[in-house]
Order: structure tokens, then C-alpha cells, then sequence
């Protein structure tokens, strides 16, 4: 059976347009405003992440299908990834860059996931 948030139209509107935007990037290659190609798969990845871990949370640690992400807990998951993606990795890969901006889009999806994501089923 299918979780309940997996047939969520807000689910799969961030997963199929990453799916998309990484299909285009690697087959199709059309050409994409500067803003997409730069932002949107930070954007959209936290929705599908948390998302992900709302799913185990509610079916195997809580056993709770109203169980929400507590707001300290996406906070935690936006820092995590603004260290990770823009303070570490650029120390010591130079294919990686920092970019605030980048922070800001992680922060939209993560505002994203709370507002139409994280409600009890």
C-alpha cells in the first residue's frame, strides 16, 4: 500500500519536476532560464526529503498518522543542509560552490514542506 503522503499532489509536483529538470539536464538538454538551472533542485529538495522522513516517522518510530514535523526539526534539516552543500562541501570540492542564495531556496522548500506537507492525514 501506498503511504497516504505519497499521493499527495504537493509530493509529486517538487518530485516529478525534479525528475523533469534532471532528465532535461542529462538527455533532452533544452535550453532553461539561468534562475531554474541554478535553484530549483535546491528548492525542491527538501520537500522530498522531509517528506521522506514524515513517511518514517508516522509508520515506524511514532506509529502516528497524525504525527507533523515538529517546526525545530525542519529548521534543523534546512541548517543541516546550508552547512553541508554551502560551508563544508565547497571547503574541499571545487566543483561546489556556496551561494546564499542557494540558502534561500533551501528555506522555500522548506516553508513549502511545512505549509502543504507536513498536516496530519
Amino acid at each position: 500500500m501506498v503511504p497516504r503522503e505519497f499521493r499527495q499532489a504537493a509530493f509529486w509536483l517538487p518530485l516529478l519536476t525534479y525528475l523533469l529538470y534532471q532528465g532535461n539536464r542529462h538527455f533532452w538538454q533544452l535550453p532553461l532560464p539561468p534562475l531554474l538551472t541554478a535553484y530549483l533542485s535546491d528548492a525542491l529538495a527538501l520537500p522530498v526529503i522531509l517528506t521522506l522522513a514524515l513517511v518514517v516517522q508516522r509508520r515506524w518510530v511514532h506509529r502516528n498518522p497524525g504525527f507533523e514535523l515538529p517546526d525545530t526539526w525542519i529548521l534543523a534539516a534546512w541548517i543541516y543542509l546550508t552547512i553541508w552543500f554551502e560551508v563544508l562541501l565547497p571547503r574541499f570540492s571545487a566543483a561546489a560552490v556556496a551561494d546564499p542564495l542557494d540558502v534561500l531556496a533551501y528555506g522555500l522548500g522548506a516553508l513549502y514542506f511545512r505549509q502543504l506537507l507536513n498536516r496530519p492525514r
